[in-house]
Parts: C-alpha cells; sequence; structure tokens
C-alpha cells in the first residue's frame, strides 16, 4: 500500500518561470519574423476593412527591418534584411516617422514612380489610373465600433456616411457612399470610396525615393496616409513616400470580425461576430494585362 502520507514534491518555481519565458520568447520571434495578428482601429480602409476586423500580417515579404521587433523595441534606422520591394495594391502595415504607432494602408505607388492627385484621381507617371464607378458598397448602420474624430471626441465609425444613409426593402438602414473601382498599373483591383471634394484631393507630383512608397487609404477623404503630413509638420500622416523599412508587414486575410457589440460576457462575442469575413483574403483581385 502507497504511502498516503508521503509528501508531494515541491513545485520548482524556477523551472515554471524559464518555461514560460521561454514559451514568451518563442511567440514574440514568431511576431517578429513571421507573423502577427493585427486589428483594425479606424475607417481608413473602408469598404475592404471594416473597424473590429481581426487580420494576419506576414513579416517577411519586404525583409526585416527595425520595424518587424514586436512593440517596436529597436531603435529607428534604414537598414533590411533580405529586402523585398512591395507590388502595387498590398495592404500593408507602415509606421509614420514621428511614432511607433502602426497604420494600415495600401501602395498605390512604387521608387522611381512620379505620383500625383488630381481631383481626387491618382496620376502615376502622367497617366490617370483608372476608376470606374461601381454601385454603392452597404454599410451597416448598427455598427458600434467607436472610433476617435478630429479633436479627439469618439463617436460611431461610419457616421462620416450619414448623408448616405438609405432603408432597404427589408427595413434595415445601411449608408451607401459613392464607391469606384481603382486598377493599378500590374491589374491590382479594389474599390474605393470617394465622397466629398477636400484638401488632399489634390498632390503633388512628386518622384518616389529609391527604398520608398506611396500609400493611400481606400476611403479616399478619411484617410491619414502619404498626402498628410505628419504631426512633425502638423499633422496626423505619413508625410510623403514612406520608407520601406518603415513597413512592419504585409496584411494576409481576415480572421474574424467583430462589430463592436460584444462585452466581457462571452455570451455577447458570438451575436457580434460579423458573418461572412473569416478568411476572407486580402490580396487585390488582379484584373486584365499588367501594363
Amino acid at each position: 500500500m502507497a504511502d498516503e502520507t508521503k509528501e508531494k514534491a515541491p513545485v520548482n518555481w524556477w523551472a515554471e518561470l524559464r518555461g514560460l519565458a521561454w514559451m514568451l520568447l518563442a511567440v514574440l520571434a514568431f511576431h517578429t519574423f513571421i507573423a502577427k495578428p493585427f486589428y483594425i482601429p479606424s475607417a481608413s480602409m473602408v469598404p475592404n476593412l471594416l473597424v473590429g476586423d481581426r487580420l494576419v500580417v506576414s513579416k517577411y515579404p519586404y525583409g526585416w527591418s527595425w520595424v518587424s521587433a514586436s512593440f517596436h523595441i529597436l531603435p529607428r534606422a534604414g537598414w533590411r534584411i533580405a529586402p523585398g520591394t512591395p507590388e502595387y495594391g498590398d495592404i500593408v502595415v507602415p509606421v509614420p516617422p514621428d511614432r511607433a504607432e502602426d497604420y494600415i494602408k495600401r501602395v498605390v505607388g512604387l521608387p522611381g514612380d512620379t505620383i500625383a492627385v488630381v481631383n481626387g484621381q491618382i496620376v502615376l507617371n502622367g497617366k490617370p489610373v483608372p476608376q470606374e464607378v461601381e454601385p454603392p458598397v452597404r454599410l451597416p448602420v448598427d455598427n458600434d465600433n467607436s472610433c476617435v474624430g478630429q479633436f479627439g471626441e469618439m463617436h460611431p465609425c461610419l457616421d462620416i456616411f450619414e448623408p448616405y444613409r438609405t432603408r432597404l426593402e427589408d427595413g434595415t438602414e445601411v449608408y451607401e457612399p459613392p464607391t469606384y473601382r481603382e486598377t493599378l498599373p500590374n491589374g491590382a483591383s479594389y474599390l474605393i470610396i470617394d465622397h466629398e471634394t477636400q484638401g488632399l484631393d489634390n498632390y503633388g507630383p512628386v518622384t518616389i525615393p529609391d527604398g520608398h512608397v506611396f500609400l493611400m487609404g481606400d476611403n479616399r477623404d478619411h484617410s491619414a496616409d502619404s498626402r498628410a503630413p505628419s504631426r512633425l509638420d502638423g499633422g496626423n500622416g505619413l508625410g510623403g513616400p514612406v520608407p520601406i523599412a518603415d513597413i512592419g508587414g504585409r496584411a494576409e486575410f481576415i480572421t474574424f470580425s467583430l462589430d463592436g457589440q460584444a462585452s466581457w460576457n462571452p455570451l455577447t462575442w458570438i451575436k457580434s461576430l460579423r458573418p461572412g469575413r473569416a478568411w476572407d483574403s486580402l490580396r487585390p483581385e488582379i484584373r486584365g494585362e499588367p501594363e
């Protein structure tokens, strides 16, 4: 008969902590070199990305640099290991020049291109990028996610489209803002929203330096991108062409999306899931023959 009074061996807390440390290092290494999760906090990439989308960003397509490390703990620098160049239409995660904060934008200009924006239309190397009118996208009115306004106030992210509120036959209310299909020289094609006349509708021309790309949001009137000055110059944008060394990866696919109704109660999580968005690819559609 076993000795019931025999004491259990004491917990080796050092071994437990060491195991947790190795696990943490493995997670950080995976986030640094392979992929990391990303959360969409703003409406700058509507209609293709909604606030509340969770997605996977691959870290290796353009090489590794200071920005690859989790939490951007390395000093800002221009070096890259195994460098690569983004393609037209890639959705990427840049860091602005004045702070270690992740943005998410689309590549619309490559090194050596001359780019301008004229009345809201991109002009690339002297040729207007085609924009075709599309049926308006339908965006939900009942989205409970909140965004930070120009003066720090919180507001529903999609109320910027209030003039386009409409009621469908089944009684559902949606926003239907003016929608266009933009197609870049390599055939990368995607939807954009352009519904206002504002200062960022005209920009440049500028020539994109070697090792840089030009980035814009798909929600053209509400995106702090390469057209907008950075905080160093009194704005909130990327301040012009962005060094590829300041891009932390490429968005690959959506894992799931929450509409903002979830709380601490797990019973609300399923109700908050947006149907039909999980595993959607974020690579642009390729249409026609590249120029």
